[in-house]
């Protein structure tokens, strides 16, 4: 019997052997063995209540943050759609779907005279995916502006939650890894429109001038160690510009891998290994994964 074989009826799709490199920015990564996207959140629980409990649920979003390993994904990936990325306003709150884009609810809020979400402007991905990592840039984060969340747990459970329960630190959600995020209420503070777009234009055009946004990348590589800059460890390491196969550590900005040549998942992931060997050998930190390793090796 095949994984299809097992998995209940959907409204939305649900198909097998589904190459995932084209879903990731970084365009690496193998095949999901089934890959769900349901049709709103009804059927969503629905399939996650109904899905044997040996069967593993990977959530995986635009996969800005994430490399894809070669062998890709056991079980069944899931990935939200058009029905969970709405994005509206009430008041100073901002209600958004787990899979609206981060810049645009930034857009939205700021249409709204609805100021402190500016910097979403300048975090690629989706909310599933701020929420799951405490997003943020430019010195604010995800935690600062986030009210509540609504989650459905491995039985399809739906619950709200604070953000007291959110267990948030640098980088870090502490909420079960089961959860998966369908939507979430957010509190800014008054302000012209015109301002708040002005702020954004500034966060856009210093990454832009500082990141390697047009290349096939994953964003930041590494968390910033306590007291320490990332890209300041590497570059004293030598690792700017440090290639492994199609594998690079971008020049522009060194705490960025990029898929410069065809690069496979295998290559990054040895890439990024072999930049936390020499920063820990010539300068005794520990770098940290902040990219997403997910799904099984080739071999």
């Amino acid at each position: 019997m095949s994984l299809l074989d097992k998995l209940p009826e959907v409204r939305g799709s649900l198909r097998g052997d589904v190459p995932l490199a084209p879903f990731t920015w970084l365009r690496v990564g193998g095949a999901a063995e089934a890959l769900f996207i349901p049709k709103d959140e009804a059927d969503l629980a629905h399939f996650l209540s109904a899905t044997p409990d040996d069967i593993p649920i990977q959530i995986l979003g635009v996969a800005s943050n994430t490399i894809i390993r070669d062998g890709g994904i056991k079980g069944v990936t899931i990935r939200l759609g058009p029905a969970f990325g709405q994005v509206s306003t009430d008041g100073l709150q901002v209600m958004a779907g787990a899979a609206a884009l981060d810049k645009t609810v930034a857009k939205k809020a700021a249409a709204a005279g609805i100021a402190g979400l500016e910097f979403y402007a300048g975090v690629p991905g989706t909310i599933g995916g701020a929420l799951r990592m405490n997003a943020g840039c430019y010195g604010a984060e995800t935690k600062d502006i986030l009210v509540s969340v609504v989650a459905l747990d491995r039985t399809g459970r739906r619950q709200i939650m604070g953000l007291d329960e959110m267990g948030y630190s640098y980088r870090h959600c502490g909420a079960s890894q089961d959860l998966i995020f369908t939507e979430a209420v957010f509190q800014g503070a008054a302000d012209e429109p015109a301002s708040i777009t002005a702020r954004m234009n500034e966060i856009t055009a210093k990454r832009e001038a500082s990141q390697p946004i047009r290349e096939k990348t994953g964003g930041s590589t590494f968390k910033n160690p306590e007291g320490h800059s990332s890209w300041k460890l590497i570059d004293a390491a030598g690792c700017r510009g440090l290639r492994v196969g199609g594998a690079q550590m971008s020049e522009q900005h060194c705490n960025f891998m990029i898929n410069a040549d065809n690069a496979t998942a295998a290559d990054l992931e040895k890439l990024g290994e072999t930049v936390r060997a020499r920063v820990l050998e010539s300068q005794g930190v520990e770098l940290n994964w902040e990219v997403r390793r997910i799904g099984e090796s080739a071999c």
